[in-house]
């Protein structure tokens, strides 16, 4: 689980999708190249579990001990019961940005160690709305 506020939500391929950028070197990108399912969750301003999944690697904490999260296993993912909304999204592309790509110079300049984002589109396949 990572803190993410980079995306978008609209339409792809007549389905109701999201978009992500994620680094490479972030460890959540190792689950969503190997996975075909990710969740999006929101927890409004809980600014406590944002700062953890926002500074923290899973690499070296656990995340769900830390926030005190409870993990629900449902719909090939898994998600937090604490979430007020939940997207569980099928990935249906995974690509890295390329160099060659960019329009605008200054863009290149956001990637001083090459460490471009990966573009992940995923549909929308099920949403969960705490009332």
């Amino acid at each position: 689980m990572m803190t993410a506020s980079w995306g978008f939500i609209g339409e792809m391929w007549s389905k109701d999708s999201v978009v992500i950028a994620v680094r490479p070197q972030r460890y959540t990108m190792d689950f969503l190249k190997s996975e075909d399912y990710f969740t999006l969750s929101f927890y409004g301003d809980r600014r406590d579990i944002h700062a953890v999944c926002g500074k923290e690697s899973g690499r070296d904490v656990n995340k769900t001990e830390r926030t005190g999260l409870t993990p629900v296993f449902s719909d090939n993912s898994v998600f937090f019961e604490e979430a007020r909304l939940v997207l569980v999204c099928k990935k249906r592309y995974c690509n890295r940005l390329s160099p060659e790509a960019f329009t605008e110079g200054d863009c290149k300049e956001l990637y001083p160690a090459d460490d471009r984002h990966f573009m992940i589109i995923g549909e929308i396949v099920k949403t969960y709305v705490k009332e």
